[in-house]
């Protein structure tokens, strides 16, 4: 897998942790072994034929259509403030979901209703916020997608918004945050909805979240990235898994600075039953790397991407971008019940990384869990394409063909300086810059169809099935996302796309997040959910340097939606607090 295992053995000199759970990751309990294992799905509703979905499979119901209706409601209430933590040991202002980073995990079954209450408590200073349900269909309820400027305005500091959305489909996502770059500040976490698997497995470890970690603050970053003469390239200090890694103080104390800082501050730990089958739900929730993820001795089987489950296929490492996710089934016969073994991600060599590489233990039952393992890594290097699996090998367990596109888009990826010397992104043309007070969902809703060219809406009117081509003009990797749709993706690759080529157009991969490589191209393709739809780099450093459009899908069906009166609410306390206070929106807000 090309680690440096000298490095890595350096920053874990021991596995016993130096500082205590509170100190690095608030009240979460993921990355312990106090982290509960997940069942197979949750009790607290109907179960005809044994399950909540009934008689409902993967393999053979198309889930845009005929996901269940159990009538059940999932509620959660999260306070979003700032805190102090050292996930790394290094010690930095953060922002925490009721106190803890990564955010507490929310749970449902396929079809359920989730609630999520949200108070914005962000203070010393004050900010705004939303909160995005990243993968989620919002069929009919695209206001509560969570992007503001497109779907909502922002919650005021001291107010609440309540988020309601069916769970139409199934498997492992993520929330986070969708003002500015805030979720890379540690306003994130992990979403789990059960539903069918034909896959075998004995047990659910949950999610096993991959995330590059930055010590300075989100819009300090920013701040320095747009500014006259500023790079686009934003380094990452370090690299995580669930939350967790050793860092080398000396290398911060070098430079002069005297934040507090603790090594050996601890990494996450996992506990297999020997001989057992394992689902571990790898989320890519980063603000910028490419994760290369793997197992020492042990043969991953991916069951799902995104939200689509895939026929299994056997690999060694599993690579995803930015808002990416894999299921993946292991097996724990690759020692005796005292083994342990390494679990690595690396950030690819297409990373703008000063430390790559994150580490936790894996134990067998009977494994001494203060001592570290000895494993080696695999010897799989990394190819430097900065693309995911091949596509020929990602098949959807449903078959779906690829309709006739009703209207084909090119975008282009351009990197360019402005008037002021400022480095931004354009993506078809502009640089995008959101208005938090005019989300364009409430302006179409209104049937307000003309936007001033900085939003970047493209209006696709009626069309049923759209294709997109996306040809990246730069030298780095883009992890595109559609916000309500698991799009079809047709082709990626090198240059141009020929116009014709279709990887296996009677089933091609569908997903809500794919890669396109540098000076590549990505060509996809969407059945029509009406509603407003942010298209974007999910790089947290290139959307907020104008990498984003705005979809308008349907919008005469979009005219016709009954918003709920509190998204006008919280529009008006957005309003009224910008009225007496000056908002420090440098980036494109998204």
């Amino acid at each position: 897998m090309g680690v440096l295992l000298s490095a890595v053995s350096d920053l874990v000199a021991s596995v016993v942790g130096t500082l205590t759970q509170s100190r690095t990751n608030g009240s979460s309990l993921l990355g312990t072994l106090l982290f509960p294992l997940l069942s197979f799905y949750l009790a607290g509703g109907a179960l005809p034929d044994g399950y909540p979905w009934g008689k409902l499979t993967d393999w053979g119901t198309n889930p845009y259509t005929d996901y269940p209706r159990t009538g059940v409601i999932r509620t959660y209430d999260f306070t979003v403030s700032r805190g102090a933590i050292a996930p790394d040991g290094y010690q930095r202002p953060v922002l925490l979901v009721n106190g803890a980073f990564p955010g507490p995990l929310i749970e449902a079954n396929w079809g359920d209703k989730i609630i999520v209450n949200v108070h914005n408590n962000i203070t010393g200073p004050e900010e705004g916020t939303a909160i995005h349900w990243h993968g989620f269909l919002q069929q009919g309820t695209p206001w509560e997608d969570g992007a503001p400027g497109v779907s909502q305005c922002p919650i005021a500091p001291a107010k609440s918004f309540t988020y309601e959305f069916v769970a139409s489909l199934y498997g492992t996502t993520w929330y986070h945050a969708h003002y500015s770059a805030q979720y890379s500040g540690g306003l994130a976490g992990p979403i789990v909805i059960h539903g069918p698997t034909q896959a075998k497995y004995d047990v659910d470890i949950g999610p096993v979240m991959l995330s590059d970690w930055y010590h300075k603050a989100y819009l300090d970053i920013v701040k320095a990235m747009l500014a006259p003469n500023g790079s686009p390239k934003v380094f990452s200090d370090n690299n995580l898994i669930n939350g967790k890694m050793n860092f080398d103080c000396a290398t911060a104390a070098a430079t002069g600075d005297k934040t507090p800082c603790t090594n050996n501050a601890g990494i996450s730990k996992f506990k297999f039953q020997t001989g057992k089958t394992h689902r571990l739900r790898l989320i890519n929730s980063g603000a910028e790397g490419v994760q290369r993820f793997s197992i020492d001795g042990h043969t991953l089987t991916v069951i799902a991407n995104d939200f689509t489950p895939v026929k299994p296929y056997n690999t060694t490492v599993v690579t995803l971008g930015v808002g990416q996710r894999s299921d993946v089934l292991v097996t724990a016969n690759a020692g005796t019940a005292k083994s342990a073994f390494w679990m690595r991600s690396n950030l690819t060599s297409c990373s703008s990384a000063r430390q790559p590489n994150a580490v936790a233990a894996v134990y067998y039952d009977q494994a001494d869990t203060n001592k570290a393992p000895t494993s080696s890594a695999w010897n799989v290097p990394d190819p430097g394409t900065c693309a995911n699996d091949d596509l020929a090998t990602t098949q959807p367990l449903f078959p779906m063909a690829v309709p006739a596109a009703t209207y084909t888009r090119t975008m282009a990826v351009e990197l360019f300086k402005n008037a002021s010397a400022v480095t931004l992104w354009k993506f078809g043309g502009v640089s995008m810059r959101a208005d938090y007070n005019q989300p364009v969902l409430l302006q179409a809703n209104r049937g307000n169809l003309t936007f001033p060219p900085e939003w970047n809406v493209v209006n696709f009117y009626a069309n049923t099935s759209v294709r997109v081509v996306v040809n990246n003009n730069s030298p780095a990797s883009h992890p595109m996302h559609l916000h309500g749709h698991n799009f079809y993706v047709l082709h990626e690759g090198p240059g141009a796309w020929d116009g014709s080529s279709v990887v296996r157009p009677s089933n091609p991969q569908r997903r809500d997040v794919q890669l396109v490589r540098p000076n590549g191209h990505l060509v996809l393709q969407f059945d029509a959910n009406p509603g407003v739809w942010g298209f974007h780099c999910h790089v947290a450093w290139h959307a907020s340097g104008g990498f984003f459009s705005s979809f308008v899908v349907k919008p005469k069906e979009v005219q016709q939606m009954h918003i709920p009166l509190t998204v006008q609410q919280t529009c008006r306390d957005w309003s009224a607090w910008t009225s007496r206070n000056v908002v420090e929106q440098i980036d494109s807000g998204t």
